[in-house]
């Protein structure tokens, strides 16, 4: 496999309104008649800068605006495909927030047709599988998140499972039980963001109480010996995102980053983007950043790339998976 082709890789963490690049939110704005408040997309890619969280938050809650119809949303899908194939992605499971579209009065039927629609058809184009998993917002009541799910039941064959994100501290991942109940009863995969801002309790709940099979960032669970030789014991996979940990400030510095330690223990790390078009980059940039900042080696990188393969949601394809994991033993890491 030439160097220029990027290592094969999934894609396990990824919030599809976190693809919504500045030129495309002003085509979509200018297609429905929305005025943003800044008068170029240079001056929008400026207001990428974050404190916390919650700043980055606002932001991408308030650009959501753009995205209005099904195409809307089979134009984001699409734009984030092409992105993703030239990053050596071969398997995307991504989020989307449809909590955050009904609440502006947009169907939840626009926003799962319009993007289930073009993962299908560009995915296929690109050689791209993957799913769509429902994500509620943990800032919301768990009301809320119940009455989506049940709105949604009836796109459960298109849709891959449920997760949990927006604001981690302070809403705990137990409040959601009983929705991460009815997914298992509807045979829907459960993942959750936890230990990225929150302690490492978030991360015990998560797996104890929701039942989750993956946990999306993790990083804070280093804090917590026990919990590392559970997550180790049991391989849990951990969806980590390290420019985002930087950009929100999780952690001081790429050159901080506990990725090496992670691999170090055992656990069953993964490397994705998160939300790239506001954070510096999408799959490949952030193995290319950590490559760059980190004491990692081309097996290393391997072994996350591998690791990814081995914790996407592929049980129903085996082959595909097998597929896809000699592509990566395949590949010269140099």
């Amino acid at each position: 496999m030439p160097l220029t082709s990027p290592l094969p890789k999934a894609e396990l963490h990824l919030h599809i309104e976190g693809t919504l690049e500045p030129e495309l939110a002003f085509t979509l704005a200018a297609r429905n008649g929305i005025a943003l408040p800044y008068p170029t997309t240079q001056a929008l890619r400026q207001a990428y800068s974050f404190t916390d969280l919650q700043s980055f938050l606002d932001l991408y809650y308030a650009l959501m605006a753009v995205l209005r119809t099904e195409q809307d949303f089979a134009d984001l899908m699409a734009a984030y495909l092409e992105r993703a194939a030239e990053q050596g992605v071969r398997h995307a499971e991504i989020f989307f927030d449809p909590q955050a579209h009904t609440a502006r009065g947009v169907p939840i039927g626009t926003v799962i047709d319009g993007l289930a629609g073009a993962l299908e058809k560009e995915g296929g184009r690109h050689g791209i599988s993957g799913g769509l998993i429902m994500c509620f917002l943990r800032d919301e009541p768990a009301e809320s998140a119940l009455e989506t799910f049940e709105a949604a039941r009836p796109y459960f064959g298109v849709i891959t499972g449920i997760g949990l994100d927006s604001a981690e501290v302070g809403h705990p991942p137990a409040a959601f039980r009983e929705v991460y109940e009815r997914a298992a009863a509807a045979g829907l995969r459960r993942v959750a963001h936890a230990g990225e801002e929150g302690p490492p309790a978030y991360v015990r709940e998560a797996l104890d109480v929701l039942g989750v099979e993956r946990i999306d960032h993790g990083i804070r669970s280093l804090e917590d010996p026990e919990l590392v030789a559970r997550l180790v014991r049991e391989q849990v996979p951990l969806t980590v995102c390290p420019l985002s940990n930087v950009r929100l400030r999780c952690v001081s510095s790429l050159a901080a980053h506990p990725l090496p330690r992670m691999l170090a223990e055992g656990l069953r790390v993964t490397v994705n983007s998160d939300d790239p078009a506001y954070f510096g980059g999408y799959a490949d940039d952030n193995f290319a950043a950590v490559r760059a900042a980190l004491p990692l080696t081309g097996e290393d990188e391997r072994t996350l790339a591998r690791n990814s393969f081995l914790a996407a949601f592929l049980d129903h394809d085996e082959p595909r998976r097998a597929q896809l994991l000699a592509e990566v033993e395949a590949y010269d890491v140099g």
